[in-house]
């Protein structure tokens, strides 16, 4: 496998990233039409945390870690790496060194669709990651691959200095040229939430609010008291 490392690629303001960070993952993806998640499966291995950087993306072979080596370098402050494989591997490519020679570069954490190992770690000394597994089992480093090209974790493509969102609910990807609207969106959708959630502590029901109890009617759901459900089934 060849490969290429791109270098100095364009990247989203990291004014626009830091404020993008006062949002969560959920409000984020739904502010962009239910968008840019990257699935259920990879999961972060603390919690209250929640992190947005640009993307440094690495294509790695499985079970070999010399593209993240390669990356590092391609690093700098503000950055999260975003590390896939050709294909799946649960095998522990990430930990507590790598995490070591990022910090120092400013790297805010680490989002791998393959393993990661030395999680206590990474607690301790404060490097977030995001990994579909954990796993003890090393690796190699003998295979070429690429930085800084796009990559697809479950479906979505992440390009080099798109944003990503991470906390505890999961992974959003939002693009570079997408932040500032995005930003704008999940305010608009913070400050309707916040009207609903006053709503809903003065006693107001979901179904009254958004007009549900039409939408029941259409698809013809009925109300019927205990006794007349008994009754039709009796």
């Amino acid at each position: 496998m060849s490969g290429v490392i791109v270098t100095n690629p364009p990247k989203a303001d990291l004014k626009d990233v830091d404020a993008l960070a006062g949002y969560g993952v959920a409000t984020v993806s739904e502010a962009m039409g239910r968008t840019g998640l990257l699935g259920p499966d990879v999961r972060p291995i603390q919690q209250g945390v929640r992190v947005a950087g640009t993307a440094v993306t690495v294509l790695s072979w499985p079970g070999d870690n010399l593209m993240i080596h390669a990356a590092v370098e391609q690093c700098g402050e503000g950055d999260i790496l975003v590390v896939t494989t050709t294909s799946p591997s649960t095998d522990g490519m990430f930990g507590e060194l790598f995490a070591t020679a990022l910090q120092q570069r400013g790297v805010r954490g680490l989002i791998i669709n393959a393993g990661i190992r030395d999680t206590q770690e990474l607690r301790e000394m404060d490097f977030p990651a995001w990994s579909r597994a954990v796993s003890a089992q090393g690796t190699v480093k003998a295979t070429g691959g690429s930085v800084n090209v796009p990559v697809a974790i479950d479906g979505q493509v992440i390009r080099a200095g798109d944003v990503i969102l991470a906390d505890d609910d999961g992974v959003v990807v939002v693009p570079r040229e997408r932040v500032r609207a995005t930003v704008e969106a999940s305010e608009a959708r913070e400050v309707k939430e916040a009207k609903a959630r006053a709503a809903f502590i003065d006693g107001e029901l979901g179904l009254d609010r958004y007009g549900l109890r039409d939408t029941l009617k259409r698809l013809g759901v009925e109300y019927k008291t205990h006794e007349e459900y008994e009754g039709e089934r009796s």
